[in-house]
């Protein structure tokens, strides 16, 4: 991939580029046994680094709202978010690269059977803050009350060790904490579909806009992400359909 120098700076005015990946997300990033990143988003972070034909730097962070802030702040160069308004303000999104639900989880006795009952009076929804999923409820939920955990991962913990009435995350998070905890289920369904994908500050200007956006789209239309969750063994996250850019 032939850059200007304009363009070049634009993406990597370091000389090298910055990634910001989140952890707390394990279906795309995780830490491996000796501390190393791994996932879906490295691949892509990689593939990007190279296409640029520059040196890759991974800023790992273990929370959605910490690595939206970096890029942000322009501390990291792009990342790997769910696209959400608010943080809009501030990140210019790719069109999505993966499809995530976003589920609920109860304990094994609640009343609660159907997503639809969850926002009532009285009900407290357990949130990691700062996810998309805080975001949305935020604005969704009208009559049930949220309590943030630290992080995405905390959100059971939190949940078990408090007297709230459903916990919320990622599915497949959420599927996993189950089999580890004992005498919780998932409601049916979900209640919204998170939408995974790649951003930049909004200062780096149109062009390096519209550069990520056509690698998104590569990356979805060759198989390189259908490839990357298959080696990662994902399974419940979907690559998401193309885009025009």
């Amino acid at each position: 991939m032939s850059l200007s120098t304009q363009l070049h700076s634009a993406l990597a005015p370091r000389g090298h580029i910055r990634a910001a990946i989140n952890t707390g997300n394990p279906i795309l990033a995780r830490l491996d046994a000796d501390g190393a990143p791994a996932g879906v988003s490295i691949d892509l972070a990689r593939r990007f680094a190279a296409r640029l034909g520059v040196e890759l730097e991974l800023i790992v962070f273990d929370t959605a709202a910490r690595s939206v802030d970096a890029v942000t702040r322009e501390e990291a160069d792009f990342g790997f978010f769910a696209v959400d308004p608010v943080r809009g303000a501030g990140i210019a999104f790719s069109a999505p690269y993966v499809l995530i639900e976003g589920s609920y989880l109860v304990r094994q006795d609640s009343p609660l059977n159907d997503n639809a009952q969850v926002d009532q009076a009285g009900h407290t929804v357990v949130v990691g803050q700062g996810s998309a999923y805080d975001l949305y409820l935020t604005r969704a939920l009208q009559q049930a009350q949220i309590l943030r955990a630290p992080s995405s991962p905390a959100v059971v913990d939190t949940f078990v060790n408090s007297t709230a009435d459903v916990a919320a995350g990622v599915r497949q998070q959420l599927e996993a904490d189950a089999l580890r905890i004992a005498g919780l289920r998932l409601l049916p369904g979900h209640f919204m579909v998170i939408q995974q994908a790649m951003g930049l500050p909004k200062p780096r200007g149109e062009a390096a806009q519209r550069l990520l956006a056509a690698f998104v789209e590569d990356a979805k239309a060759s198989g390189f992400v259908a490839d990357a969750l298959a080696r990662h063994g994902i399974q419940g996250a979907t690559v998401a359909p193309r885009a025009d850019v």
